[in-house]
C-alpha cells in the first residue's frame, strides 16, 4: 500500500496540469477508487483532492511570480476556464491574489510534495477478525450529521439523547442478527473523509431480511461481504477514533484487504453508565483477501 501511495503522488506531480483520473489510476495501482481515497486521506490528513489544489497552486505560484505569461494563460494551463476561477484557487491557498503576487512577490504558502514511509512499531497487537455475512438490514433513527475526526461528535450526541428509553429497549428486542447490540451506523460517508462534510448516521441494530421492521424506523439494506471487526476498550469516543486511525496506519498497509463501499458500524459490547468509557467493536467492509 505505501508503495502505490507513492506512486500516486509521483502521478499528482506529473500531471499538474491535468485533472486526475482516480478510477483509472486506482486500477493501474492494482487498487480500488474507494480504498485509496480512504487511506490517502487518513494518513496524510488531508483530502486527495485538497492536496492536489494545494500542489497544482504551490508549483503555479512559481510562474506566477516569475512574469511568465499572463496570467489568463496561467490560469488556462492549470486547467481553469477563467482568470476568476484560477484566482479564487490561488487565494484559498496562498491568501492573496496572483496579481498581488506578482507584483509583491508574497507572501506564498508552499505544500511539499508527500512522501509516505512505513513505520513498523508492533507494540501494540490489533484484536480483529474477518467475517463473511450474509446480507442483512440496520434499523433504527437516521439524521444527517457533520464529520467530526477528533472527541465527541455534539450533532450525533443530541440525537441519540432525543431518543427516549423505551424506544432503545424496543431497538435491542428488535435485533437478531451480528453485529450485536445497539449500533452506531455511519454511511454515505465522504471518500476523503473531509471533516465537516455531512454523513448518515443511524442509530439502531442488525435485523434478518425477514424481520417485519415497524414503519417508523428507517432502514438501510446491507448486502452480502466480507467485514474486518476490530475489538477496543477504553475512553470513549478517543479509543474508537484511535481503532480506526490504526486500520490505516498499521492493519491495511500489512494485509491484503482493502476497504469497500458500505457502511461503517460500531457496536457497543460493554459501557460505563455515562458512557465515558466503553467496549466496542468496529466493523470496516473489506474486500480482496
Amino acid at each position: 500500500m505505501i508503495t502505490w501511495l507513492n506512486r500516486l503522488v509521483d502521478h499528482v506531480d506529473a500531471h499538474l496540469t491535468e485533472d486526475l483520473d482516480v478510477d483509472r489510476l486506482a486500477a493501474a495501482l492494482g487498487t480500488t477508487k474507494h480504498h485509496l481515497r480512504r487511506m490517502f486521506s487518513t494518513l496524510a490528513g488531508l483530502p486527495l483532492s485538497e492536496y492536489v489544489r494545494r500542489r497544482r497552486m504551490t508549483v503555479a505560484a512559481a510562474d506566477v511570480v516569475s512574469g511568465n505569461g499572463d496570467l489568463l494563460g496561467i490560469a488556462v494551463q492549470y486547467g481553469y476556464g477563467s482568470a476568476e476561477a484560477f484566482g479564487r484557487a490561488f487565494r484559498a491557498v496562498h491568501g492573496v491574489t496572483p496579481g498581488q503576487a506578482r507584483r509583491d512577490g508574497g507572501p506564498l504558502r508552499s505544500q511539499p510534495r508527500l512522501r509516505f514511509r512505513l513505520t513498523v512499531e508492533g507494540a501494540a497487537p490489533m484484536d480483529v477478525r474477518i467475517v463473511s455475512r450474509p446480507g442483512f438490514r440496520l434499523v433504527g433513527h437516521a439524521t444527517r450529521v457533520p464529520l467530526v475526526h477528533h472527541g465527541v461528535n455534539p450533532a450525533i450526541q443530541e440525537h441519540v439523547a432525543a431518543l427516549a428509553p423505551q424506544e432503545h429497549r424496543r431497538l435491542k428486542a428488535l435485533g437478531d442478527s451480528e453485529p450485536h447490540g445497539l449500533l452506531a451506523v455511519s454511511t454515505d460517508i465522504d471518500p476523503d473523509r473531509t471533516e465537516g462534510t455531512e454523513l448518515t448516521y443511524l442509530h439502531g441494530v442488525a435485523v434478518t431480511p425477514d424481520v417485519t421492521v415497524p414503519r417508523d424506523l428507517d432502514v438501510i439494506d446491507v448486502p452480502p461481504g466480507s467485514w474486518a471487526v476490530f475489538r477496543a476498550a477504553g475512553p470513549y469516543p478517543q479509543t474508537l477514533q484511535a481503532v480506526w486511525a490504526a486500520t490505516a496506519t498499521e492493519w491495511f498497509p500489512s494485509h491484503p484487504w482493502r476497504l469497500r463501499p458500505g457502511p461503517e458500524v460500531v457496536a457497543v459490547l460493554d459501557r460505563a453508565d455515562d458512557l465515558s468509557t466503553a467496549t466496542v467493536e468496529l466493523w470496516l467492509p473489506v474486500e480482496g483477501g
